[in-house]
């Protein structure tokens, strides 16, 4: 499917995943998460931030992986410029709640700020509509590292709730 969004004139390919994807989601994952993880790194200090991100780039990686390889639990998609994935997103329905939750949303920073996460985003909550769900969720951070998913998600019209989460080195 061909999606046009109106924070871009380019043209976005948005199709379901498929095994081939993954090395190239796990790469993109790594550069797009990089600087939240800096982000966290400045926040939490040394200690705090050892103990929670040890080896991020290994939990990422096993953690995008997970996602992508759960077809029954969840649903995933990527876009594409020029045959290379440049984006990806990953969605999960809880029938019985009639609730969906964006789990996993990810723009490569080459092509960040040209409407493809909201290009994503918009093809996700058309298919969650479709499946007959009420109310679409997705959960970032509040740091500065999380401003561009923040404004992603605002221009496809979610209601931000803030929630502080605390940390504590023992």
């Amino acid at each position: 499917m061909i999606q046009r969004t109106a924070a871009s004139s380019h043209v976005h390919p948005i199709r379901p995943y498929t095994d081939a994807d993954l090395p190239a989601i796990v790469e993109l994952s790594l550069l797009a998460w990089e600087p939240v993880f800096l982000s966290f790194q400045a926040i939490f200090g040394p200690t705090l931030y050892a103990r929670l991100h040890p080896d991020w780039r290994a939990s990422q990686c096993a953690g995008v992986e997970g996602v992508f390889r759960d077809r029954e639990r969840y649903t995933t998609l990527v876009a594409e410029r020029e045959q290379q994935v440049v984006g990806f997103l990953a969605y999960e329905i809880d029938a019985e709640a009639a609730r969906g939750e964006i789990v996993l949303l990810a723009v490569h920073p080459a092509h960040q700020n040209a409407g493809i996460g909201t290009a994503l985003n918009q093809r996700a909550l058309e298919e969650l509509q479709a499946a007959g769900v009420q109310i679409a969720i997705v959960e970032t951070g509040g740091d500065p590292s999380h401003a561009a998913a923040r404004r992603t998600y605002e221009k496809a019209g979610y209601t931000a709730m803030p929630i502080v989460r605390y940390f504590k080195a023992l």
